[in-house]
Formats: structure tokens, C-alpha cells, sequence
């Protein structure tokens, strides 16, 4: 294979491309171009095509040559039609569609559906194989990139990164991932830079740097960058040719590093180096929107401009002139020699991808589902705590997980199909158990100046911690699309900064599960283990729990939102969303010790249920009646309060009824016709009545509960107290009364409300005497500096006995 069957397939890829961007018919110019053969609505990104299928010929030849399985990851998205036509050439798009086939009608077809009404995108989407990275939004591709890498050894990822796309924050973190890539037991990734100078209307950074100032930043954050620039000089005049001599070279190095660290020397270590080896990176110039007409009807530059960004030549459809020179571009390609008369690609553009599962549309890692294997789960039993009574022993709830995902880690150790990543150190969030299992993977500068300096850090350590919330999720994302598992804990204020993220992959989520080939993905686990109601040493920068909010306006099919309140339901729900599919999980759980309320197998049903009536926690409750209040809580500080709460009213208003309710699945609250996890009628009357009031504590904003409860009968009868965006640096207690959902407040709240739906007692005068109690307590702590022995010292009893410094009956 030469450089001039290079240049043929590229020609007739970039065809196909413009083809997509204008033509509903007369796909192959059979006869003059007429304003009815052209899409009433011009949508696509020309600029960025002709690139990707440069460098995607480009790895045809390296594939076909090589034999090496190669997975390409493509950032700039919008310059899908390239994507397209590549996959058309090579077949993968028939083997997928039938209706999609090497000839003149699958062209046609292929060619309309795009940016069309029921057809493909305008982007990359999980509707077209070998897509695993949509890049709509720019900025995450390489980070996804290295994801697809980790632990699969034999895989050479490929990333399209466009210059545009190289500005953003998350592709400025990304390029630091080699730092945590083992070349004996990962893959590799080749990022080939795409400088083509422009966005949609002004240069790029990157575009602008000189050679020399590319090949200094490049080399200082640690790769050996390639510049192949076919936009002069002699690369110009033989580009095919340049870009293979520069992939050949790449691949052989990738290589050279992969034996030298998987081949240990006959009675040597294993090579050990300080600085660790350099990566190859391409950045490969070529100038924009290559080989669009040099100039628009009135004279404007096209090519090598910003004007050819999206779609270069408009008004086609009712400017004579503007038609003519569409038609003009595309012969330019010379049609006739590209295709059959049948419309089938000449055996020389064929012959150009390689075959089978090789072809970069087919690599099975871009269905990733198709390679899932079930966890390998550790039985619950022997990490849970006993809990002989509610609240009669204290644990730490992530620190009881964190032994059971330490062994989860040692199960999967040959199948190395399970990381975990986490921006904050797992440390910090009590889960530091796990490495006892395996160490912190930072592979370079592995420097040891002092003692403790990189106390466990490993090559092969499974454990990615960064300080940047973008790698973190592109990795995993990465490592969850090409067939394997993980978990993300997370300072809960710090997880929004992924927010975009998350909107992308939701929204992937959504449309895989419609693509009937595409097989389930193993879940986006989230765990927010520094949660902001004990985060009142750090302050209101840390009390944040929005990130609910913003996967509750995800898709029914892909949102879960759990609130475990104990360590043995925080097990059995991370046993749960582990063994799911499909789904972006969001648990949240405590990490300091706390009472613990349920044993393993109430723990199990509770989680089954979603929720439930605790009835030892209640007081005059009746089933089939109504209470005169209920109270519920979802969340673990929000659980304490609520009991905290429900045992006042006990000693205070020992004639109210009371109901305390635990909501552990957030969606719960919702009708099961909105939700699959709505608990159903019958149900939700057994835990909320039918006309009582609710007073909700819930662990973040309000209107979260609000929004779940919408479509439930009456849903103004409930109360919903919960983050009301008041914080500071304070004790725990201060800082729940200083956003209304202390004991105290929850407990007025209760019989003001009973009272308003015709409970007798005295509500005003309990009220106002629990509203006194917490102005005393916060008047002292401000004093002593620290929350007093009747909050910290407060534990759960089934009696009313008093306890030392508790509030006092009321007469």
C-alpha cells in the first residue's frame, strides 16, 4: 500500500463527507446538481473532516501492516462525516445496518440520514460503531482515551485531539495521564494533536505556536512530539507518506517501551527509572477545511480559514452560482474513479482498511459491553457490622466498605477489570483499607528523597488519584466503555465539577440503551464520601450536595440517587450498584463514626424496599392509620437528627403519634409511573399515610424531594427541610440549625404541623421551647467552641428515660 492508495481512499472518504454535509439525492452526480438534490437544512463541521480521515487512512495502512488492534477515539465529534465515510468504505457500517451497503443505494442511504430527521446526528452518538466518545463537548477525549487504555495491554488507543479542544482545562490535565500508565500491564495511547489554526471564528491557541514552542511545551510535560505539517514544505507535496513514516515511527516506539518494561532481564529487576519514558505524540498541521473551494461566490477565503469551520459553501439551494461551485467541489474529487457504476468503491479503495475485528469501526473494545464480565462480588457477611440494637454500636461507614472493596480489589487482581479513581485521595475519605489491596498507580517521577515520600505508590497500583475531577471521570469512563468496572468517591462539593461530564455520558447512556447492538455497560458509580454536613471544619466552600439535583434531570432509564444512613445498607448498596448496568449511580455516605441502625438482613430489605417504616423508631403509630405526623429523613446526618427528633417528641408529646420513615432510594419518592424505582401506591400510603403531614429531612436541597414527590397525591402535605445554602466554618450542630434541620427545629416543625391538621396538644408552647433549646445550644458553642455533650453524647433509646443535659418536659 502506497501513498497514492492512500490518497485515493482519502479522496474518496472527503466525497462521501461533503456529500453528507449537502446532498439528499444524486449522491454520485449522475446528473447536474439541482437545488431539489440538496438538504433543505445544511448542518456539519467540514473544517476538522478532511483531518480525520488523514489520520484515519493514515492508521488503515499502520493496521493493516502491523496487525496491531487499534481503537480511535475521536475529540472533535462534529467531524462525524468523516467518521462516516470511513466507516462506510470499510464495511462496518453494513455489517451494523444492512440497509447501509457498499453500493449505490446504501450510499444514498448513508448520505441522507445524515443531520436528518430520524437518521444520524450532526456528532459523533452511540449510534455509530466504533464510537465510545461522542465529543460534543469538547475537552475529554484524551482523558477517555487513557481510560480505554489502562490494564488492556495489547490496545494502542488513538485520540484525536483538535487544536480547539487542546485549550480546554480537562485536555490541559489529560496530558499528565502517562504519569499513571504501566507500560507492562496497559495499553498505549498515540495523540495525534490536529492543528488545523482555527475554531469557528478565530485561531487557536495551539494552532498559533511555532514549531519550536510546541516541541518545548510538549517535551516539558514529558512526551516526543512528531510535528508532520503538510501544509508546506516537502511534507506538503507527499503528505500520505510523511504521516506513515511518523505512525511507523510511533508504533515502533511504543513498542520498544512495552518489551522493555515486560521483559525482565534473566536474573534482573524490572527496569526502574526516575523520569520514566517518553510516549510519542503526532502533531500533525494540515490546513483547515483541506480541500474545500479556495474561495465562496463573493470572493471570501474558504480553505485554510475559519470560513470553512462548518458548512463552507451556503446558499445552494437558491443562489445559482453558490450551487455551481458545490458542484464544482465535489467533481474536484473525481467521483468516477472512486466508485462503480454500481456505486461500489473501486477494489483500490477497498483494498485499503484492514480486515475483520481489525478495522477500527469493529474493535470489540468500542462495544465494551460485549467484553463485560460480572464482578466477582465478596459475600456482605464478614464485613458488617453487628448491630445487636439501633444505634447501639458506632461505626465509620465508609471505612467498613473500604475492607470490602480491598478485597474486591485482590478477586479481580488477574482479571484487572476494576479500578477505582478518586480526585480527593482515598485517605482523606476513610477508604484507605483498599490499599492494603493494592497501591496508588503513579508511575513517574517515582522519586524516594525521604521517607514517606511516595508512601503506596505503585506502577501496577489500581487506584488513580489525581487532584483533577475531569481525569478522574474521563478515565473511568474509558475504563467502563470498553468493558470494565470502577468507582469514583468524591468530596461531594467538589463531584459538580464534572457536572459536563456527566451530562455527555448520560446522555450516551440514553441513546445506547435504544441501539439494539450496542450490550450493557457496567455503571458510572459515584461515591460521595466527604459529605457537606461534616464538612463544617472546611467551611461553605465545601457544603455543596447539588450534584443530586443534577443527575435527577437525567433519564429515568439511567438516574439512581442512594442515601444509605448506616455502614451495613452502605455495603449492601454499593453490593447493588456494582453488580448494575447501564446506570449513573450517585451514593452518599458518611464517612466519620456514627450509630449504626440495621443489621445485614434488614439492611437488605431496606435497600430492596427503598425505604420503609422503622417502627421502632416510632411512637403511637398504628398500621392502616394515619399518624398525626410522619417523619421521614434520606441520609445519614439527616437520620440522626430525624431519631434525634422523633425520641424528643417521645419525652415531650407522648400523645403524638409519630412515624418515622427511611428513604434509601431517592427516587423512591417518585410515582412509579415517572420513575421504574417509585415505590408503588400501596406502599407509599404504608409509609407516608394518605392525609398527614410529612416533614422531610433531607440530605441536600429541598427541591430535589420536591421534584421526585411531583405526581404523588396531595404532595403539599409534604414538608421538606434540607441544605438552604447557609454554611460556614462552625460545629456539626450549628451548622444543621443554621439551615433549619436540626432535632430541634425538626421536632417544632412536627407539632406545628400535627397541630395545623387537628392534633390537640400544646404545638406553640413545645415549639417555641424547642426553638429556646437550640438558640441556648448555639449561644454556647459560639462560647465553648464546640458542640455540647447532649448533641455529641445523644444516643438512640427505645424509652423516655432522660438523659444528662437533655431538654427538659414541658409542663
Amino acid at each position: 500500500m502506497d501513498a497514492t492508495d492512500l490518497a485515493r481512499y482519502r479522496r474518496a472518504a472527503d466525497y462521501l463527507a461533503v456529500a453528507m454535509i449537502y446532498l439528499r439525492d444524486n449522491v454520485l452526480l449522475r446528473e447536474p446538481l439541482r437545488p431539489e438534490h440538496v438538504k433543505p437544512r445544511l448542518l456539519g463541521h467540514w473544517g476538522t473532516c478532511p483531518g480525520i480521515t488523514f489520520v484515519h487512512a493514515g492508521l488503515n495502512r499502520l493496521v493493516a501492516r502491523t496487525g496491531q488492534r487499534t481503537l480511535l477515539v475521536t475529540g472533535p465529534g462534529h467531524g462525524a462525516p468523516a467518521n462516516h465515510a470511513n466507516l462506510w468504505l470499510e464495511g462496518t457500517h453494513e455489517e451494523f445496518d444492512p440497509a447501509l451497503t457498499r453500493d449505490a443505494a446504501g450510499m444514498a442511504e448513508l448520505v441522507r440520514r445524515f443531520s436528518w430527521p430520524g437518521g444520524f446526528p450532526s456528532h459523533l452518538s452511540p449510534q455509530v460503531p466504533g464510537v465510545l466518545h461522542e465529543g460534543g463537548e469538547l475537552g475529554y477525549a484524551l482523558a477517555t482515551a487513557f481510560g480505554a487504555a489502562f490494564d488492556d495491554p495489547g490496545l494502542l488507543v488513538t485520540c484525536i485531539v483538535g487544536d480547539g479542544e487542546a485549550e480546554t482545562g480537562p485536555t490541559a490535565g489529560a496530558w499528565h495521564s502517562p504519569k499513571f500508565l504501566d507500560p507492562a500491564t496497559s495499553g498505549a495511547v498515540l495523540p495525534v494533536l490536529h492543528l488545523n489554526g482555527y475554531k469557528i471564528a478565530s485561531p487557536t491557541v495551539y494552532g498559533a505556536m511555532s514549531d519550536a514552542e510546541l516541541t518545548a511545551y510538549f517535551e516539558g510535560v514529558g512526551w516526543e512530539p512528531t510535528i508532520v505539517d503538510v501544509t508546506t514544505g516537502p511534507d506538503a507535496d507527499e503528505p500520505d507518506a510523511a504521516l506513515a513514516r511518523a505512525l511507523d515511527a510511533a508504533h515502533e516506539r511504543i513498542g520498544s517501551i512495552q518489551r522493555a518494561y515486560r521483559v525482565v532481564p534473566v536474573g534482573g529487576e524490572p527496569r526502574e527509572e526516575e523520569s520514566g519514558p517518553r510516549w510519542p505524540v503526532l502533531l500533525v498541521r494540515s490546513p483547515k477545511g483541506w480541500g474545500a473551494p479556495a474561495h465562496d461566490v463573493d470572493g471570501n477565503p474558504l480553505e485554510s480559514t475559519f470560513h470553512a469551520h462548518q458548512v463552507p459553501v451556503e446558499g445552494v439551494a437558491d443562489d445559482p452560482r453558490a450551487l455551481r461551485l458545490l458542484e464544482d467541489w465535489l467533481r474536484s474529487y473525481r467521483p468516477e474513479e472512486l466508485f462503480t457504476a454500481d456505486g461500489e468503491p473501486v477494489p483500490e479503495v477497498l483494498a485499503v482498511p484492514p480486515r475483520g475485528d481489525l478495522r477500527l469501526g469493529m474493535v470489540p473494545q468500542a462495544n465494551g459491553g460485549t467484553l463485560r464480565r460480572p464482578l466477582p462480588l465478596p459475600e456482605l457477611r464478614p464485613y458488617a457490622v453487628d448491630v445487636p440494637a439501633p444505634g447501639a454500636v458506632e461505626a465509620g461507614p465508609t471505612p467498613v466498605l473500604g475492607r470490602w472493596l480491598a478485597d474486591l480489589l485482590r478477586a479481580t487482581e488477574e482479571r484487572r477489570d476494576f479500578r477505582i479513581v478518586c480526585p480527593d485521595e482515598l485517605a482523606s475519605n476513610k477508604l484507605d483499607a483498599v490499599l492494603e489491596a493494592t497501591g496508588r498507580a503513579f508511575t513517574w517521577p517515582l522519586q524516594q528523597p525521604a521517607a514517606g515520600y511516595s508512601e503506596g505508590l505503585s506502577r501496577s497500583g489500581r487506584v488513580l488519584e489525581t487532584l483533577s475531577e475531569h481525569n478522574c471521570q474521563g478515565w473511568l469512563q474509558g475504563y467502563l466503555l470498553t468493558g470494565r468496572h470502577g468507582l469514583f468517591p468524591c468530596y461531594e462539593a467538589f463531584v459538580s465539577i464534572v457536572d459536563g461530564m456527566v451530562n455527555q455520558y448520560a446522555k450516551f447512556l440514553k441513546t445506547a440503551g435504544e441501539v439494539p447492538w450496542r450490550a450493557p455497560l457496567a455503571s458510572l458509580n459515584y461515591l460521595l464520601t466527604s459529605e457537606g454536613w461534616r464538612q463544617e471544619h472546611n467551611g461553605y466552600s465545601h457544603q455543596g450536595p447539588g450534584f443530586i439535583n443534577q443527575v435527577l434531570q437525567k433519564k429515568s432509564s439511567v438516574a439512581r440517587v442512594h442515601l444509605p444512613p448506616d455502614a451495613n445498607t452502605l455495603l449492601v448498596t454499593m453490593e447493588h450498584v456494582l453488580d448494575s448496568t447501564d446506570r449513573i449511580n450517585v451514593v452518599v455516605a458518611g464517612k466519620q463514626s456514627s450509630a449504626q441502625w440495621l443489621t445485614l438482613e434488614q439492611a437488605r430489605d431496606h435497600v430492596a424496599a427503598g425505604g420503609g417504616v422503622w417502627e421502632w423508631a416510632g411512637n403511637g403509630d398504628e398500621p392502616g392509620r394515619d399518624p398525626d405526623v410522619v417523619l421521614a429523613c434520606a441520609g445519614g446526618i439527616p437520620t440522626v437528627e430525624t431519631l434525634a427528633a422523633a425520641w424528643l417528641l417521645r419525652r415531650e408529646a407522648p400523645d403524638l403519634r409519630v412515624r418515622v420513615v427511611n428513604v434509601v432510594d431517592l427516587l423512591a419518592f417518585s410515582p412509579p409511573e415517572r420513575h421504574p424505582h417509585g415505590a408503588g401506591a400501596a406502599e407509599f400510603t404504608a409509609w407516608f399515610g394518605t392525609a398527614c403531614p410529612v416533614v422531610v429531612d433531607f440530605h441536600g436541597y429541598p427541591s430535589a424531594v420536591h421534584e421526585v414527590l411531583h405526581g404523588r397525591p396531595d404532595p403539599t402535605r409534604f414538608h421538606v427541610k434540607g441544605y438552604v445554602e447557609e454554611g460556614t466554618t462552625t460545629t456539626p450542630y450549628d451548622l444543621l440549625a443554621s439551615n433549619g434541620v436540626s432535632r430541634h427545629d425538626l421536632a417544632a416543625e412536627a407539632v406545628r404541623r400535627a397541630a395545623e391538621n387537628g392534633w390537640p396538644g400544646p404545638a406553640e408552647r413545645l415549639a417555641g421551647r424547642f426553638a429556646d433549646e437550640r438558640e441556648r445550644i448555639r449561644a454556647g458553642v459560639r462560647r465553648a467552641g464546640e458542640d455540647p455533650e447532649e448533641i455529641t453524647g445523644w444516643r438512640w433509646s427505645a424509652g423516655r428515660e432522660p438523659v444528662p443535659g437533655a431538654t427538659a418536659a414541658v409542663p
